[in-house]
């Protein structure tokens, strides 16, 4: 096997890495910020970890795509009133609309595949 060269490989502490505010393409800024180490792909699309402020809720939207995501701290309450807290480990089929709500702030490890459509 031959030894991994420097630029193929990248690595951030997620507690300690600098996070990038995530503004909308509409230029709507919420204060959540990504993490994201492919830069082949656009900010808050493939694997990334997302950080929502204490208060915030994320707009409406659908997925294009499925989306998968692991709470890694604090608690998200979705639009149907669901909990989820630090562990879970949560799927939403393709087409799947919702927003989501955190009182504390969380940070989520998630996968998204293909850009949201806003719903507002």
């Amino acid at each position: 096997m031959k030894p991994i060269a420097p630029e193929d490989r990248r690595i951030a502490n997620i507690h300690e890495a600098a996070f990038q505010s995530f503004v909308y393409p509409d230029g709507l800024a919420l204060g959540d910020a990504i993490l994201q180490l492919d830069d082949d792909k656009p900010l808050g699309e493939g694997f990334h970890v997302y950080r929502m402020p204490a208060g915030m809720t994320t707009r409406s939207h659908r997925h294009n795509g499925h989306e998968q995501f692991l709470i890694l701290e604090g608690e998200l309450i979705e639009s149907d009133g669901t909990v989820f807290r630090k562990g879970d480990l949560v799927f939403y089929r393709d087409g799947t609309e919702h927003n989501s709500y955190t009182p504390n702030g969380c940070l989520l490890a998630v996968h998204i595949p293909h850009a949201e459509t806003p719903l507002e």
